[in-house]
């Protein structure tokens, strides 16, 4: 390879192109280190399985040229010479345990904020200074190689900085650790902290790559998500690759994410423009939904189930994955169709974790195959809740980590025209802090607010917002933790994924899972909009991991509970990070079939309430009954069997109702129909 010094004579003619000889070091103490004009191949193949060779994302490989030689940060910017340009993000030095001294990268910055500061620089330098293109970025990154790392196939351990393995939850959480730079090596061009250390802001829009070579790239002309590179401390070395690509949303600030400046004039090269949409916002119809149909009686009973909503391929591992694909919304659009989502992913703590979506268009008898809904490259994006408000607008809430699922943040964004496109994504709750996994059981009041139930520890919390989704605001922000005891009073609702209901009197109802008192769901109750809950057994079996209920007032007035006979009693061993096998009670629930006789079942069961919660007189087994018959769950369900007596043993529930009264049940990885007539209806006798 050659040296800097042999190619001196080739960059000091572009580099006067600039305006004047460089110099090494300018006036904030960023050290610039010149890279040559080249070509190299920008990407990685993906390997046969998940995590062997690039990701999904890195395809396909493509030869770029970079025309013009340029100037580049040797380290990120540290926190010294970006409060230069901004004194008071002194004080956001620390957040979560990072980067406390000068010369450490700073982070805690959004994307607008990084191009501030080159705008800045470059008004006092003299020069142009920008972030580094996504091509720039890779190769500066490489300088001439083509393995995995600038280091060879693998990283030394001298560049680790808190690195983690994350194929086991109990391992995904943040490190605090020294990121001083310049503590490993540089690379052949003199660049420091290109793997790890801290994630990168690049300038470009994230899109997917095409398959043609390209000369100075600049990305997509738009998209939701920028650019960034590099990974960071506390992340599994392969997302520390040369090719691999992160993104972030424009507005992020977060502890893994910093930037380093580039020293050159603007790219010309215009962007790609955006590109096509997935499939389930693809051709979506603007026509008002079909009427009801003829044949169809809401005082008849009706059944249909289980169909799967979720079609993956079976070998899929990226963007959508076969092996886990769990914790579903579902929404009603005014044409007529059913949009389903849910997260795909090998573990539900990885990076790798996407939202796939689904629609069963009005007419239509199968559900579509899967395809990307959401994503944010290398985040795991998770929890996701739908939710249609009574003027026909979709909102779609998810939760975003930084890494993996314990630095989450809670996002926002909305549909006018039946989800065939989306508002930016912009952050409700930003601070990467519980609580922030989004519970599929959003409602509006009626006094108008909108409620989202959010995750926290062995709780669920609240956000409120009076305004339409415009603000948010926690109702019991800064209370102490709750103890939960039946009779007793705290400021959250017992258990996490908390589904919600307001009753006739305006109190809030909601069932938990997890908290139990008197081994029964706990049931708790607010009097004042969510500001205090006081706690009781509900008349419900407990439920446990893997399993998610339903609470929904119906159009005709009853309170519809979703829920399940047995919990979950023992979980099976780990593979590959996931626990493949649950094992569920044997407990049952003792029903009147329609001849008066009582049977044991087991299973996904729905009941109703015509009191506001004081009682649930009906109970019906939910399942299509008839012989023994085998279908597939995903998530954690896998292969299950039903008949008269057994139903789904577990999932997570989402629900809405449709206009014809029908109700909309999906699970993990199926769904199911009916009406109020149906459920009331007893049990079929033997």
């Amino acid at each position: 390879m050659k040296s800097l010094r042999s190619l001196a004579p080739l960059l000091l003619p572009a580099l006067a192109a600039l305006g004047s000889a460089a110099p090494a070091v300018d006036s904030v103490g960023i050290e610039l280190v010149p890279v040559p004009a080249g070509r190299f191949t920008m990407g990685e193949t993906p390997g046969p399985q998940w995590m062997e060779g690039g990701e999904w994302d890195e395809a396909p490989t493509h030869r770029v040229t970079i025309s013009r030689p340029f100037l580049i940060g040797a380290t990120e910017v540290t926190n010294a010479q970006y409060e230069q340009f901004a004194p008071g993000h002194r004080a956001l030095r620390g957040q979560h345990g990072f980067s406390t001294a000068d010369d450490e990268p700073v982070l805690e910055v959004s994307w607008p904020e990084a191009v501030a500061f080159c705008a800045w620089l470059g008004e006092r330098e003299g020069r142009p200074y920008r972030l580094p293109t996504e091509a720039e970025w890779e190769y500066a990154c490489r300088a001439g190689t083509t393995t995995d790392y600038s280091t060879g196939p693998t990283l030394p351990a001298a560049y680790f900085r808190a690195q983690a393995d994350y194929t086991d939850y109990r391992t995904s959480h943040t490190t605090p650790v020294s990121l001083r730079v310049k503590q490993s090596p540089p690379n052949a061009w003199g660049i420091y902290d290109l793997h790890g250390n801290a994630e990168e802001w690049c300038e470009d829009w994230y899109g997917p790559y095409e398959p043609f070579d390209a000369t100075d790239p600049t990305g997509r002309a738009t998209g939701y998500a920028r650019v960034t590179r590099g990974g960071s401390h506390n992340t599994d070395v392969y997302y520390l690759r040369s090719a691999n690509r992160l993104s972030a949303l424009p507005d992020d600030r977060s502890c893994y994410i910093g930037f380093r400046v580039v020293q050159a004039p603007p790219v010309p090269t215009p962007p790609l423009p955006p590109p096509a949409p997935p499939l389930v916002m693809s051709h979506v119809s603007q026509r008002p939904a079909p009427a009801i149909a003829s044949d169809y009686r809401a005082d008849q009973p009706f059944f249909l189930g289980p169909r799967p909503y979720v079609i993956v391929p079976e070998d899929a591992h990226g963007p959508l994955h076969w092996f886990h694909n769990h914790d579903p919304a579902i929404t009603y659009c005014d044409n007529g169709d059913l949009l389903a989502i849910w997260f795909s992913t090998e573990r539900e703590w990885g990076r790798e974790l996407a939202i796939a979506g689904s629609r069963l268009r009005a007419g239509a008898t199968a559900w579509e195959p899967a395809s990307l809904f959401f994503d944010l490259a290398d985040r795991n994006d998770h929890a996701p809740a739908l939710w249609r408000d009574e003027h026909g607008r979709l909102y779609h809430f998810n939760a975003t980590g930084i890494g993996g699922w314990d630095g989450l943040a809670t996002i926002l964004r909305t549909s006018d025209d039946n989800g065939a496109t989306w508002t930016a994504p912009r952050f409700i709750k930003p601070d990467h802090a519980p609580p922030n996994g989004c519970v599929e059981s959003v409602i509006r009041t009626t006094a108008g607010e909108i409620i989202l139930p959010v995750d926290g520890d062995r709780a669920t919390e609240l956000l409120v917002s009076d305004d339409n989704g415009t603000s948010w605001h926690d109702p019991a922000q800064g209370k102490p933790a709750d103890t939960y005891v039946a009779g007793g009073t705290g400021y959250r609702i017992a258990g996490i994924h908390g589904a919600l209901v307001q009753l006739k009197n305006g109190d809030l109802l909601a069932l938990g899972r997890g908290t139990d008192l008197n081994n029964r769901l706990a049931q708790s109750v607010s009097h004042d909009q969510g500001r205090t809950w006081t706690y009781s057994p509900s008349p419900f079996p407990p439920i446990r991991a893997g399993q998610r209920l339903v609470l929904k007032r119906l159009r005709e007035g009853p309170l519809l509970v979703v829920t399940f006979t047995d919990r979950v009693v023992k979980q099976g061993p780990f593979v590959l990070g996931m626990q493949r096998d649950r094992i569920l009670g044997k407990d049952g629930l003792d029903l009147v079939d329609a001849a008066g006789k009582t049977r044991r079942v087991h299973g996904m069961f729905a009941a109703l309430s015509f009191d506001d919660g004081k009682t649930w007189p009906v109970r019906k087994l939910i399942t299509p009954g008839g012989p023994p018959h085998e279908y597939f769950g995903h998530g954690w369900t896998k292969k299950f069997t039903t008949d008269d007596t057994h139903a789904e043993p577990m999932g997570y529930l989402a629900a809405i109702q449709t206009p014809d009264g029908r109700i909309q049940l999906i699970t993990s990885g199926n769904h199911y129909e009916f009406n109020l007539a149906w459920l009331k209806a007893p049990m079929p006798a033997r």
